[in-house]
C-alpha cells in the first residue's frame, strides 16, 4: 500500500503482526518504522537489529519465545539487503502463531525490495508500505512539522533553503533542524549558512540558475557528480525544477504577478522567487515540453542502454542541453 492508505489505517488503529517499510525516502522509512514500533511497545522493549547484525536463527528464537519481561516481542530489522524469502516467510509465520510477537522490517538504501514486499499480505496479517520521494512541497511541510515539534521558528523559505543545501536529502535536513533547535532563536538563511554544512560545495539552486541561463556549468556539474550525487537523482531534480518553472510561467501568464504562496503553498525568499520567475519567463510551452522530454529520455537511456559510461554520458548530455539554450 501507499503512505496515504497506511496513514488512514494507522489513525484508525488497524494493526498487523508484521510490517515492511521501503521505497525512495529513507527518512520516511525510518520515521514510520519507529512510529509503529513506539505504538506497539516502549523503546526498551523493542529489539533492534541493524544491517549486518541480522541472523535468522536469533530472530527466529526471539519471535518464537514468550516474553518474560514485557507484554510483547517487538523485532525491528533495519536492512540494506534483501532478506531471503524463506526466512522472511518463517519470521512472519512466527508472528502469526505467537500473539506476543511483531515484526517490523525497515528497508533503506538503493536495493530493489519489491520482491520482499510480496511476503507481506492481508492473508498473513501483514502489510507493506512503499514510499516515494517527496515533492519539494511535501518535503518542506515535513520539515515544518519537525520545526513545530521542536519549537523552532523557521519560515518555509528558510526550510526550502536548508533542504536544497543538502541536495534535497530529507534526513540530513532534519538532522540540522535538531541542531538548530538548540539556538532558541528565529532561524534565518544567514544562521543556516553559519551553522549548517551542505552535502557539497555546489548548491542545486546555483547549478540550476547557471544551467537555465546558459552560463558555464562544467565545473559545477563535475563537482555535483563527484561529490556523490546519483545521476538519476540529478536528472529527477532537474525535471522537478523545470516543472516549477512551468508552474511559475503559467501563473504569471494568468495573473500577471508572482505569488509563490499560491503556487506551492509556502513562501520563498524574495530573491530566490524573483530569480526563478525571471528564468521561467524566458521559455514558452513548447520549449518546456522539449526540455522535459530531453531529460525524461535521458533517464530512460541511463536505465535501459547497456555499456554506457553513465557519469561521462550524463555530463555530456547536460553540456549539450546547456549549449542548446544559448
Amino acid at each position: 500500500m501507499y503512505k496515504k492508505q497506511f496513514d488512514n489505517e494507522f489513525t484508525s488503529n488497524i494493526q498487523y503482526n508484521a510490517y515492511m517499510f521501503y521505497g525512495q525516502c529513507d527518512y520516511l522509512v525510518d520515521t514510520y518504522s519507529n512510529k509503529v514500533a513506539s505504538k506497539l511497545a516502549n523503546d526498551d522493549e523493542i529489539r533492534k537489529i541493524y544491517f549486518d547484525e541480522y541472523n535468522f536463527k536469533d530472530c527466529e528464537n526471539y519471535l518464537s519465545q514468550s516474553s518474560l519481561f514485557a507484554s510483547s516481542n517487538i523485532l525491528l530489522i533495519k536492512t540494506q539487503k534483501k532478506i531471503p524469502k524463506k526466512e522472511l516467510d518463517e519470521l512472519i509465520k512466527f508472528c502469526n502463531t505467537n500473539p506476543e510477537s511483531y515484526l517490523i522490517v525497515s528497508c533503506v538504501g538503493d536495493t530493489d525490495f519489491k520482491t520482499m514486499a510480496k511476503s507481506f499480505t492481508k492473508k498473513t496479517n501483514s502489510c507493506e508500505v512503499r514510499f516515494f520521494a517527496p515533492t519539494d512541497q511535501e518535503a518542506v511541510h515535513i520539515l515544518n512539522e519537525v520545526a513545530i515539534s521542536k519549537n523552532i521558528q523557521c519560515g518555509f523559505g528558510e526550510l526550502q533553503y536548508l533542504y536544497n543545501m543538502h541536495q534535497k536529502n530529507l534526513s540530513l535536513a532534519v538532522n540540522d533542524l535538531n541542531k538548530l533547535s538548540i539556538l532558541q532563536t528565529p532561524i534565518t538563511a544567514n544562521i543556516i549558512n553559519a551553522q549548517c554544512f551542505g552535502m557539497g560545495a555546489v548548491s542545486l539552486d546555483d547549478f540550476f540558475n547557471k544551467l537555465f541561463t546558459a552560463q558555464a556549468i562544467n565545473k559545477d556539474l563535475y563537482m555535483l557528480l563527484e561529490e556523490g550525487m546519483n545521476e538519476i537523482n540529478l536528472i529527477n531534480q532537474t525535471t522537478s525544477f523545470i516543472q516549477q518553472l512551468f508552474s511559475i510561467n503559467s501563473y504569471l501568464k494568468l495573473n500577471g504577478q508572482l505569488n509563490i504562496l499560491e503556487i506551492w503553498g509556502y513562501k520563498l525568499p524574495t530573491n530566490i522567487a524573483n530569480a526563478r520567475a525571471s528564468i521561467a519567463m524566458k521559455f514558452n510551452n513548447d520549449e518546456f515540453t522539449e526540455m522535459l522530454n530531453f531529460f525524461l529520455n535521458l533517464e530512460l537511456e541511463l536505465k535501459t542502454k547497456k555499456g554506457l559510461e553513465i557519469n561521462s554520458y550524463t555530463q555530456a548530455c547536460f553540456r549539450k542541453f546547456s549549449a542548446s539554450l544559448r
